[in-house]
């Protein structure tokens, strides 16, 4: 098994870098008495081992134990070159789920809350120049139903639609030596229209008055801007004029130099800071130029219509939950699920590994970007999912291959938002919080049913039946059939806007429906309607697509879904990712559609 040695940022690559995922000593603190009795001391031995950075849960790790355990302890030791000594250390973790306390040579270095989102600290001051030491507390309430946790079950065992629990780390653990002042942060604002990229730095650390920056961007290994500009503060912005330049003027806007899942053109960035004419920091990055908004009942993309042919995608994994066992796998389910004849995904219920997305953004992949839901409303879920959502837009600004946000999924977490004004406050306040984070994506504020304000109209409906229920399928077509039949329909007996609430013109999408579920030989699972074979697969498959594809009102849709997880058999796929059918077939369905004109 490998122990994801890729590089787990790939928005901010720098070169000197070590990565700590492998064999960490590992512990049950079932008690709770691990803080109290200085576990994190260096003396302390912990007397299992696991492999980082999967889940207990998980075959991966080595443990694969699906009970209940809370609390939980990871240590590990490593050596640094010397030269790291002359440098600032810097400790990540791209997840721990869901409160973390880091420990150093038995130093408190600091905590995070959030089980989705990146975290670091410096912790120069907490070296020995020997071998050095981490350690990590975690704690996990798997019954705290106002954590943010998606499909993970507060029962031992799954069922229905919710999967093993996940605890601790899950993504990878890594170290990176810095200079004194580097770059902490880059976040690129492509203007389309303008034909300009804003740019934006941030700078981290101590650092004189003779700070530049060196920006070097280039287009297929070609140089297209080399800019300098003098850093006089922590946070700088910058504007460069693409369009103007000699090479994209006359097309600029031609499918060679923007970002769409057909033609994923990316521009790369090398940005180098000088103090006093020394080099002290070097990173790689890039961006795509692409525009996102919706006009006239549909989405555009680049200022074109664009029919977006989703997919739902749980991001599970038999031998690592949540954690894709190679990076290999990640790209793989992109380029299955294109395979299929679909051009995006909505990531359901989860914020998926950065590289998910950097190949998404190498490979053309629309990605509909999620966020684990909380299962009960009160003050600490609403404080909790903010947080969460706050990290997750700083952290995933810069991929051009996210083109909406999903705070909210089908009321979880706000159960009464139909006619509760405080949950269809909490509602509206993700949706303005997003929006003044990020004003270049598109914001669905409950996705499913009982929206308020929202950018699209997103509705699940699951009863197109079997093809042995004709009533069902017709009663399907019809409400797919006009504007009006949707927005009266009863998506799971419920509105589709809240109390207050109605359509506004945004576009109507089906981000739900499907879940045709076969396994050949299976005793046991489920899945919305059924199929007893792969050739009933794909005719049960193109039956519901027929109906889809016959609404002159629907402008994309998101079909349940991309593979198994666990008692679900109702993916394309099976949870090994192994075909359940012919795979061109699908995609010859999925290629039968054309845009029309509103």
């Amino acid at each position: 098994m490998s122990h994801r040695m890729e590089y787990p940022r790939p928005q901010l690559v720098r070169d000197t870098w070590l990565n700590l995922n492998g064999v960490w000593q590992f512990e049950f603190d079932d008690r709770n008495v691990g803080a109290a009795q200085r576990w994190f001391d260096p003396s302390e031995n912990f007397s299992q081992t696991i492999q980082v950075p999967f889940a207990f849960q998980t075959p991966a790790s080595g443990i694969h134990d699906t009970s209940f355990h809370d609390y939980v302890w990871y240590k590990r030791n490593f050596t640094l070159d010397p030269g790291w000594y002359k440098k600032r250390v810097v400790l990540h973790f791209g997840a721990v789920d869901y409160r973390a306390w880091i420990y150093v040579n038995g130093h408190y270095i600091g905590m995070h809350e959030g089980g989705h989102t990146p975290f670091s600290f410096d912790i120069t001051h907490a070296l020995t120049g020997q071998e050095e030491q981490v350690t990590v507390h975690v704690e996990d309430l798997s019954k705290d139903e106002t954590i943010p946790r998606g499909k993970q079950f507060w029962l031992e065992k799954p069922a229905s639609i919710w999967y093993t629990r996940t605890t601790g780390i899950w993504q990878t653990v890594w170290l990176e030596a810095v200079n004194p002042v580097y770059i902490h942060q880059v976040k690129f604002e492509p203007d389309l229209d303008q034909g300009s990229i804003g740019i934006e730095v941030k700078s981290e650390g101590y650092g004189s008055e003779e700070l530049v920056l060196d920006i070097r961007i280039s287009f297929r290994g070609v140089p297209v801007i080399q800019d300098q500009v003098r850093l006089l503060q922590p946070i700088t912005r910058r504007m460069v004029d693409l369009f103007g330049l000699n090479i994209f003027r006359t097309n600029f806007h031609h499918a060679g130099w923007t970002w769409t899942p057909e033609t994923p053109n990316l521009f790369d960035v090398e940005m180098k800071l000088y103090d006093h004419g020394v080099e002290v920091d070097c990173i790689q990055s890039y961006f795509g130029m692409r525009k996102v908004h919706t006009e006239n009942g549909m989405v555009y993309l680049n200022n074109k219509p664009y029919y977006q042919k989703l997919v739902l995608d749980q991001g599970y994994w038999q031998e690592g939950l949540l954690t894709a066992p190679t990076d290999e796998h990640l790209r793989k389910d992109i380029e299955l699920a294109k395979e299929l004849g679909f051009n995006g995904c909505r990531k359901h219920q989860k914020v998926e590994d950065p590289r998910f997305l950097y190949w998404a953004d190498r490979i053309g992949f629309l990605v509909w970007g999620e966020c684990a839901a909380n299962a009960s409303f009160n003050s600490d879920a609403v404080a909790r999912l903010t947080k969460e959502w706050i990290e997750i837009i700083d952290r995933d600004f810069n991929h051009p291959s996210i083109v909406a946000w999903v705070p909210l999924n089908e009321s979880w977490g706000i159960p009464m938002v139909k006619s509760n004004k405080k949950q269809q406050y909490h509602s509206l306040a993700m949706y303005s919080l997003i929006h003044s984070l990020d004003d270049t994506r598109l914001v669905i504020s409950n996705d499913g049913w009982e929206m308020t304000q929202t950018d699209i109209c997103a509705l699940h409906n699951y009863q197109h039946g079997r093809a042995d229920e004709p009533d069902k399928y017709e009663e399907f077509k019809r409400i797919l059939s006009t504007k009006e039949t949707m927005l009266a329909s009863k998506p799971s007996a419920r509105n589709v806007y809240a109390d207050g609430y109605q359509h506004r013109g945004e576009p109507i999408l089906l981000t739900e429906f499907g879940g045709i579920s076969y396994k050949a030989g299976a005793d046991d699972g489920w899945g919305y309607t059924s199929a007893q074979s792969s050739e009933d697969l794909v005719l049960e498959y193109e039956r519901i697509m027929k109906a889809v594809y016959a609404s002159k009102i629907i402008y994309g849709y998101c079909y349940t879904q991309l593979t198994d997880v666990e008692q679900e058999i109702n993916g394309l796929l099976a949870y090994d990712r192994t075909p359940k059918c012919d795979m061109s077939l699908i995609k010859e369905i999925n290629s039968q559609w054309h845009l029309r004109t509103v």
